[in-house]
């Protein structure tokens, strides 16, 4: 049996179910993947309700809305708009196995989340990467070192943020003037 640390490390999070769409058990997915065969490719999934174990499913087809960052999923054996919003808020799985393949300067959400942030030139820590924002461009959102409570998000773009190393276990960035201050 998996203790609740290698169970938690046995799924990749590749969306959030946020709502039921129209009449025939669709759901509404947010992405939390940059790969949306994620979500058009049928096959096996899995759903997790806050720390439940997960549950199978089979991902019949899906879509992506158009101008949205939205995706509309169809699962096997929800055919009702009552039974897709009784799945509201949960989480959609994969193995934590079923990586894709990255190309050279692409980086996994779980990887990225730990790292410390360090201020370049003299690679001051200013704190840790808690998440991943999908929002147009990625933004890396960080808890500030010193002020558990507060965080600032930081655009991922080469620029601001021009050196990860995933096996140290750290991010530069360079951020522009007035980035840090609030």
């Amino acid at each position: 049996m998996l203790s609740e640390a290698d169970a938690a490390e046995a799924w990749l999070v590749v969306g959030k179910v946020v709502a039921a769409q129209g009449l025939q058990g669709e759901l509404r997915v947010l992405p939390r993947t940059d790969f949306p065969e994620r979500f058009t490719r049928p096959g096996q999934r899995w759903l997790r309700r806050g720390q439940e174990a997960a549950r199978a499913v089979r991902l019949v087809s899906g879509r992506q809305l158009p101008g949205r960052e939205l995706f509309v999923v169809r699962l096997e054996g929800v055919g009702t708009r009552e039974e897709a919003e009784a799945l509201v808020h949960q989480e959609l799985l994969v193995e934590a196995g079923d990586r894709p393949r990255l190309q050279e300067g692409e980086f996994h959400l779980l990887d990225l989340q730990g790292l410390q942030v360090r201020l370049a030139p003299h690679g001051e820590v200013i704190g840790t990467v808690v998440d991943l924002i999908h929002a147009g461009n990625d933004l890396l959102e960080v808890e500030l070192c010193g002020e558990p409570t507060r965080r600032t998000l930081i655009p991922f773009v080469e620029a601001i943020v021009p050196r990860v190393d995933i096996a140290g276990g750290w991010l530069e960035i360079t951020p522009p003037p007035g980035l840090l201050d609030s």
